[in-house]
């Protein structure tokens, strides 16, 4: 799991900051806002549409009622609605335990996943690997049921050494490539290392940090709406 302790919490997040520093994030800029036309198509009836969040602590921190997927909820009620997010993170996964537990959230009304899985396996150590083999895995898996995905990159703390730190960061831009998926390129961007946007731990968000990471993911989550209404419409 994410440390707990408050002497892990600050060596994470100091760790965070100097990897961040010291490896090119790649810069992806924010999509478009959606056209006033797509925007009408979206607001319409167009019968049951989940977006699944299959994520770990961060999806679920500060609590599941005001985490990053209840805000992106808020959002959609009042700018497309009609859709629903299912927020299946679960504190400690993996993105084995993401895998795993893939069959059972993808009901057959996801239109959109949204992968939030990764910063457990690069606290653990988990093999470069395997991490993006179970990523793939899960991008194809979902792919093949024509869902579309959201990749949210992650970055690890040179708890293993630099140079697992810098190959961890390149997986997230290689699927994204490899898969052509919109990525968020680091889904704690203005969270880490900010004590006012984090609980008590450090690491986990507060209610502020979780809106700020909803702030990050929106612009690449609202095209994938826009476009999911469009071809249902069509």
């Amino acid at each position: 799991m994410l440390p707990s302790s408050p002497g892990e919490a600050v060596g994470f997040c100091c760790s965070v900051a100097a990897v961040l520093a010291a490896v090119a994030c790649g810069s992806v800029a924010a999509p478009a806002t959606p056209s006033s036309v797509a925007r009408v198509a979206a607001s319409q009836t167009l019968g049951p549409r989940r977006i699944v969040v299959l994520g770990d602590s961060l999806a679920v921190s500060p609590s599941k009622s005001s985490a990053f997927p209840a805000l992106l909820q808020e959002r959609l009620d009042g700018a497309n609605p009609g859709w629903t997010v299912s927020n299946e993170g679960v504190g400690g996964d993996t993105t084995a335990d993401g895998l795993r537990r893939l069959d059972d959230v993808l009901s057959a009304d996801t239109r959109i996943l949204v992968l939030e899985l990764g910063a457990n396996d690069g606290l653990r150590g988990v093999s470069i690997a395997t991490i993006e083999a179970n990523l793939a895995a899960i991008i194809e898996r979902a792919r093949a049921r024509g869902i579309a995905l959201l990749l949210c990159g992650m970055e690890t703390p040179p708890l293993h050494g630099w140079e697992y730190t810098v190959e961890y960061h390149r997986v997230f831009p290689r699927l994204a490539a490899r898969y052509q998926l919109p990525l968020v390129p680091f889904l704690l961007d203005g969270v880490a290392l900010n004590p006012e946007l984090n609980g008590g731990d450090g690491v986990h968000p507060n209610a502020a940090g979780a809106r700020r990471i909803a702030d990050t993911v929106w612009p690449y989550l609202q095209p994938l709406v826009m476009t999911a209404a469009a071809r249902t419409v069509g």
